[in-house]
């Protein structure tokens, strides 16, 4: 593996190589490295691309690698990923894509990823999406995230876009029975004339279910951002969405939170807030020496990173 390929899985992966577990590398198009555990099996579709997970009942603890990594030009690639999560169990699944583009062509990939969560089963799922490269060709990253949750279980997401992306279509639908709760936490980070387009859908079906979307986003240069969510309450529910972006120099960022209580049991809020970086934030950091530009960074990393 070439040493900016490496330094793509690190940072899609937290590791420096891929762990003893379960995990599948995907490179350019192709599985490249896969292994399996006696609690995870990892089994490649037979009619398409991608892969099928599968967690067994009562496995806890245990975590799953699925890293994909693209470092040619002009490639286009489409995959379906299904997760099936066995009852009870507790897990922590590591997704993402990385592009190093160093070309004048455009690589592409799409990624569909289908969740299925059994009665009491967690999962916590970190995606992470890079884009680097000097080639002027665009790197492309258009991921859907489907989500059923049955009964008593629990999905916290965590989703991750710094940079780089020159163009993104994120769209994450999700259907929650009784007491099952879905968690979303978004941030993403555009620059020069990269746009990002946020799409969320959530079903509250059941009773006694919950779901909070929590969006930090900052546009800097001319980039373009727009966010639509639609939580609709069809029982006894909570839901709470919030959006608040940063914009600098010429960034545009839309807002379109929505919500629909179809049951007046329903509970359902949504905030959304776009502005600039606060003066008075700027004046206490510059007093301790920093430029403009240096407390600037530091404001966003922290209102993106917490």
């Amino acid at each position: 593996m070439e040493k900016f390929e490496e330094k793509l899985l690190e940072k899609l992966t937290d590791l420096h190589k891929l762990p003893s577990g379960a995990f599948n590398l995907r490179k350019n198009g192709q599985a490249e490295v896969r292994n399996t555990t006696k609690e995870i099996d990892i089994v490649p579709k037979k009619d398409k691309s991608g892969i099928d997970i599968i967690v067994k009942p009562n496995v806890i603890g245990k975590s799953v690698h699925i890293p994909v990594i693209i470092s040619v030009g002009g490639l286009s690639d489409l995959v379906y990923n299904d997760f099936y999560i066995g009852e009870n169990s507790d897990v922590l699944i590591v997704a993402g894509c990385g592009i190093h583009n160093a070309t004048c062509k455009t690589s592409t990939h799409d990624g569909i990823h289908s969740f299925h969560l059994e009665k009491n089963s967690k999962v916590r799922y970190v995606e992470r999406h890079i884009g680097e490269g000097e080639g002027t060709g665009g790197k492309i990253l258009n991921p859907v995230t489907k989500c059923t949750l049955k009964e008593g279980a629990q999905m916290i997401m965590e989703t991750t876009q710094l940079g780089g992306v020159t163009s993104t279509v994120r769209k994450t639908y999700a259907k929650l029975h009784n007491n099952s709760r879905l968690t979303i936490q978004e941030n993403i980070l555009t620059t020069d004339e990269q746009t990002a387009k946020t799409e969320f859908k959530v079903d509250l079906v059941g009773k006694g279910s919950g779901v909070e979307v929590v969006s930090h986003s900052v546009a800097r240069d001319n980039s373009f951002q727009e966010f639509h969510s639609n939580v609709i309450g069809r029982n006894e529910c909570f839901g709470h969405v919030e959006c608040d972006g940063i914009l600098l120099d010429n960034a545009r960022i839309i807002s379109e939170p929505k919500i629909d209580a179809v049951n007046k049991e329903a509970s359902l809020v949504h905030e959304a807030a776009i502005g600039k970086i606060a003066g008075d934030e700027l004046i206490k950091l510059m007093t301790l020496g920093l430029s403009q530009k240096e407390a600037e960074e530091i404001i966003i990393q922290g209102f993106l990173l917490g």
